[in-house]
This record gives structure tokens, C-alpha cells and sequence, in this order.
């Protein structure tokens, strides 16, 4: 049976994104079992809370060599500080190491606005991607960070959203993408990223 892993470290939201699958009709599970991650077609990696923090449990229980393994295999997007995982570094509370398999650091948005950013935002296409098939510019989706993800290469940045100056929203690099919003929060244009997403392993 194919279904998408729902990595389970301790520091994710996992309920309302497993409802978000299961309304669309894809399945998952949520699973940090290494056999499990291993069989998925595609992995989810939600995450909230601190960068080191999370980043520290993922080498603890071993996760974070097997999603660097599987990386290379199979589509993963990582969710909100999930996605800033993926860089090879974050400044939030001290200087961490993340996944590295997305080039870039994580530090605190430069903003005149306050801070954290939280609420419904509109997103800038600079291309075309997969992830965002069917949803046109300005699409609205719901956010909730104070850092955020800048990418080594541009050409990695699939979105952008401004919040008194640009902000990363999404990134892909390979098999990996990364939404710093939270598509499972994100009303029908979350769920058509979702879906999106879950093309990419069929």
C-alpha cells in the first residue's frame, strides 16, 4: 500500500495535517519507525517550536541521517519549522545545525512589523513549481514565525511573501520542498498543495 509518512519527533501538529490527508483521500501515517519511512512514497516533516530543539531530536532518535537518506529517493516537504530543518543551519536561540539539504541559514525576519508573523498572507510565484499547480498569484495562506529561511540560491525559492520585506515562503531543492506556511491551516489553497505534494510520489 503507498502512503506518505508523517514524521513523528515529538514537535509536530501532526492531527490537523493526518485530517488534511484524509480528507483529500491520501494516505498516511504517522510513524518514526525507520522500516515505515523507508516504504513511504513521501514524507511529510511538520515541526513546531524551537530550531534546536527540534533539530537535536531528530539526531537523538537517528532521524536525521535517514531523511537525509531518503531525500535522495522519494518528494519531502517539510511544514513551518519543518521546513527550516531542511537548511544547513538556524540562529533562533544559538547557532544549530539543521538537515543541510537545502542550502541557506534560518535568522529572525528584519522587519518594521511585529513580530511573530501570524495570520493570512499572499504568496509571489518567481516561477513555475509543481507544488503550486492550479493556484494563481496572491494566493492566501496562514502563517505563524519569526525567522525565516534564506536559500544560498535564489533559484531554490518557489514563493515569496512580503511582510514589510521578502519573506521565503516556499523552497524546493531536488525531492525537497519546504512551505515555511502551513498548508494543513491554509483553508482549499492549503489543500491543493497538499494534493499537489501528493502527486509527486504517484
Amino acid at each position: 500500500m503507498s502512503y506518505t509518512a508523517i514524521v513523528d519527533y515529538g514537535v509536530g501538529n501532526l492531527k490537523s495535517l493526518t485530517n488534511a490527508m484524509n480528507y483529500l483521500g491520501l494516505p498516511s501515517r504517522i510513524t518514526s519507525d525507520r522500516a515505515e519511512l523507508e516504504r513511504a512514497d513521501a514524507i511529510l516533516l511538520p515541526g513546531v517550536g524551537a530550531f534546536p530543539d527540534a533539530a537535536e531530536r531528530l539526531r537523538e532518535t537517528g532521524l536525521a541521517g535517514l531523511l537525509a537518506e531518503q531525500a535522495a529517493k522519494k518528494p519531502m516537504l517539510g511544514i513551518c519549522l519543518g521546513m527550516q530543518l531542511l537548511f544547513d543551519r538556524g540562529e533562533e536561540v544559538r547557532p544549530c545545525e539543521g538537515l543541510g539539504l537545502v542550502h541557506g541559514s534560518v535568522k529572525k525576519i528584519v522587519t518594521p512589523y511585529k513580530l511573530p508573523h501570524i495570520g493570512w498572507n499572499t504568496l509571489t510565484f518567481p516561477g513555475e513549481s509543481p507544488l503550486f499547480r492550479g493556484l494563481d498569484e496572491g494566493a492566501s495562506v496562514y502563517f505563524v514565525h519569526s525567522y525565516c529561511a534564506l536559500a544560498d540560491d535564489p533559484a531554490d525559492v518557489i514563493a515569496w511573501t512580503d511582510y514589510g520585506a521578502p519573506v521565503t515562503a516556499a523552497v524546493n531543492h531536488g525531492l525537497v520542498y519546504g512551505c515555511q506556511f502551513h498548508p494543513e491551516k491554509s483553508g482549499e489553497v492549503g489543500l491543493t498543495i497538499l494534493k499537489n505534494f501528493g502527486g509527486l510520489s504517484r
